[in-house]
């Protein structure tokens, strides 16, 4: 796989630590070069129109707004950058949610540092990469036709719903958002009547379940 040349990356995460680590990884390799680092989804979707990378190393937990979401605005903006999920969760939920978001890997951070560099190659080469340490049939299993889904939240929606998840108040979130509080209000009623859940705990239990949020947050 030498053979790829000059592989432009980012890194997204909101623990410098591991970026730093990440960083000494992939430098090793003359061939890849980091152009870009955002410490969450929210700035990962701001800078990478700017820098165009070939790959986005995306941690899929992240306070904010979530690399699962940032993953699908991404993709849908700029379809040609490769987005690798790098994540603590081997759940169905959370690597289903990436791969249907866009991603075209998802690792374990408890992986090695070899199969970073493996899947960085693989989905230059256009094909999607699995984490070695999760069942392989899985990645199967998502190319299948999925079904419909019974409730469909917009991506405003899914922001505003982790925020809540977060304990931000209205103002928190308009502030985040760049909405008014009213204007926040009227998503989280939308949420609630779309979902049928109408309070804080089933909410947040909700957007666990649905890789919005998680605990280790």
């Amino acid at each position: 796989m030498s053979y790829l040349k000059d592989i432009k990356i980012v890194l997204v995460d909101d623990h410098k630590l591991l970026r730093d680590g990440l960083r000494n990884i992939i430098e090793q390799r003359s061939n890849m070069h980091i152009i870009g680092e955002a410490s969450d989804g929210r700035e990962a979707i701001k800078i990478c129109p700017k820098l165009l990378p070939n790959v986005i190393v995306m941690d899929v937990a992240m306070p904010g707004l979530n690399g699962i979401e940032a993953t699908r605005q991404i993709h849908k903006n700029n379809p040609d950058i490769k987005i690798i999920g790098l994540s603590m969760h081997s759940s169905k939920q959370f690597i289903q949610s990436m791969f249907k978001a866009g991603a075209f890997a998802y690792l374990l951070k408890d992986g090695d540092s070899d199969e970073l560099i493996t899947a960085i190659c693989t989905v230059m080469q256009n094909k999607k990469y699995l984490s070695k340490d999760i069942n392989q049939e899985f990645l199967s299993a998502l190319k299948e036709p999925k079904a419909i889904e019974k409730t469909q939240l917009s991506s405003r929606e899914k922001e505003v719903l982790q925020l809540i998840s977060e304990g931000r108040s209205s103002k928190e979130i308009g502030e985040i958002l760049f909405l008014s509080p009213k204007t926040v209000d009227v998503h989280r009623n939308n949420i609630m009547k779309k979902i049928d859940l109408f309070t804080i705990p089933e909410l947040t239990k909700y957007a666990i379940q649905e890789g919005l949020t998680s605990l280790d947050i």
